[in-house]
């Protein structure tokens, strides 16, 4: 595989995990909070004009022009296993940007998923 391939899946991941780190943070606003308390149509408008949360959509779509980029070079069954890395770089971001525990069970169970795309590779 190409460097420049497996440079645009590895940014494709860290886009996404970055994007699940940006919905997070304004998921968990007050203001969104609020705003799901009292009723669907202010829900609506906290969520759609939340800066985290039009980072995240905005993320997710960058990532995933860049995976069509993936898809367009290589096969699905050897690029999707790459995903997989995602659940490494997201666990790690939230503990280190969102100051979420670091828990082994957590740890040993992404190292497993991890473990079980390289199998599915081979």
């Amino acid at each position: 595989m190409a460097l420049s391939t497996l440079i645009l899946i590895f940014s494709s991941v860290l886009i996404s995990a970055l994007a699940q780190i940006a919905l997070k943070q304004g998921m968990s606003s007050s203001t969104v909070a609020v705003a799901l308390e009292q009723g669907s149509t202010s829900a609506i408008t906290a969520i759609a004009t939340n800066p985290y949360v039009i980072s995240g959509l905005s993320l997710y779509a960058v990532g995933a022009v860049l995976w069509l980029f993936v898809l367009a070079r290589v096969e699905v069954s050897i690029a999707y296993p790459f995903v997989a890395f995602g659940f490494i770089v997201t666990m790690a971001l939230a503990i280190v940007l969102l100051g979420e525990p670091l828990q082994p069970l957590r740890v040993v169970g992404t190292l497993l998923v991890m473990a079980g795309a390289v199998l599915i590779t081979r």
